[in-house]
């Protein structure tokens, strides 16, 4: 049986740090199987857990001096809330898992220890009625295990709050702005090569820097300043620190803008900053699959049509003053 430490070491750190930046992510995996931490004996509680080594991480480091076997199922590196989301943290997986590892030789009790957001793809009465093991949905955060624990396996209010503070949006944002580089890239040098085209170098570097501005205050201070902003959409959040931007933007540069540029600027800028404010709704619990398909079904329409708009405004501006 593997027996595995709660104490993270340097290379865990750095493999954190590099998933966070997004590289090597959908590699950064442990082994599907079952684990012991500490000196679990027949009656130490089973903790189920994802394989996407960070998750994985978390919940060996909560469980420091503690003697728990862990049970971490195939989720090829996915998360244990994304991955119940997906179906691999499902009741398959985990009556497959604990039959595979024979966990009913290694312990006397029959009772599994899942994370609340692992309950989306799990059907607890299927997996007792397959491996006659019951399910108990213990905490949404891994840190609360112990407390967990210690309450007689008993989950209090305070385990079940969601927790997503400024801290746990941080974290989020440089492997948001890894997967949106290319994209980020060539789109702007489109911008750049076509507005200095149409009005000289001094006009694409200012298209260029609005249009990054833009496209970072969505990435970044969307997340950021998320509970602050207006209204429940995400797109309508992204649309306000456009707007935002876009009033900084014109300040910067003097203001010196022909009334349709001004025009243009405040329909695509916003709009870029809300497309990318959207994008997060990945990354967040706060929103449902059917609440995503709502708003992007109105959303995407909206900003199109604005960024269409704002380009034909720049086009006749530039016609006008030709």
């Amino acid at each position: 049986m593997p027996c595995i430490s709660s104490k993270l070491v340097y290379a865990d750190h750095l493999g954190t740090c590099k998933a966070r930046w997004g590289i090597g992510r959908m590699n950064y995996i442990v082994p599907p199987g079952l684990y012991a931490c500490g000196a679990p004996d027949s009656g130490s509680p089973v903790v189920v857990t994802a394989n996407y080594k960070m998750t994985y991480d978390a919940v060996r480091q909560a469980l420091a001096g503690r003697n728990v076997w862990v049970l971490v199922l195939e989720t090829f590196g996915i998360n244990v809330w994304c991955a119940a989301g997906k179906g691999t943290f499902g009741t398959e997986e985990l009556v497959r898992r604990v039959t595979s590892s024979e966990l009913a030789k290694v312990v006397t009790h029959r009772r599994l220890v899942l994370p609340i957001l692992g309950a989306p793809g799990v059907a607890a009465h299927e997996v007792t009625r397959r491996c006659g093991f019951t399910v108990s949905y213990a905490t949404i955060h891994a840190v609360d295990l112990p407390k967990y624990l210690d309450n007689g396996m008993v989950t209090t209010p305070a385990m079940r709050a969601l927790r997503f503070s400024w801290y746990d949006r941080l974290v989020l944002i440089p492997v948001e702005v890894v997967l949106e580089l290319k994209s980020l890239a060539v789109i702007s040098a489109v911008v750049l090569l076509a507005c200095a085209a149409a009005g000289g170098l001094p006009v694409g570097m200012a298209a260029f820097v609005a249009y990054v501005g833009a496209a970072l205050s969505g990435i970044v201070l969307g997340p950021l300043l998320l509970p602050w902003l207006p209204g429940k959409s995400f797109a309508l959040k992204g649309a306000v620190v456009g707007l935002l931007w876009t009033c900084c933007f014109l300040l910067l540069t003097g203001g010196h803008w022909t009334p349709l540029a001004t025009t243009a600027a405040f329909l695509i800028l916003p709009s870029v900053s809300a497309y990318h404010t959207l994008n997060f709704t990945g990354c967040t619990t706060f929103t449902s699959r059917s609440g995503v398909r709502k708003e992007m079904r109105f959303g995407l329409p909206v900003m199109g049509i604005s960024i269409v708009t704002g380009t034909l405004l720049l086009v006749l501006s530039r016609f006008i003053q030709g």
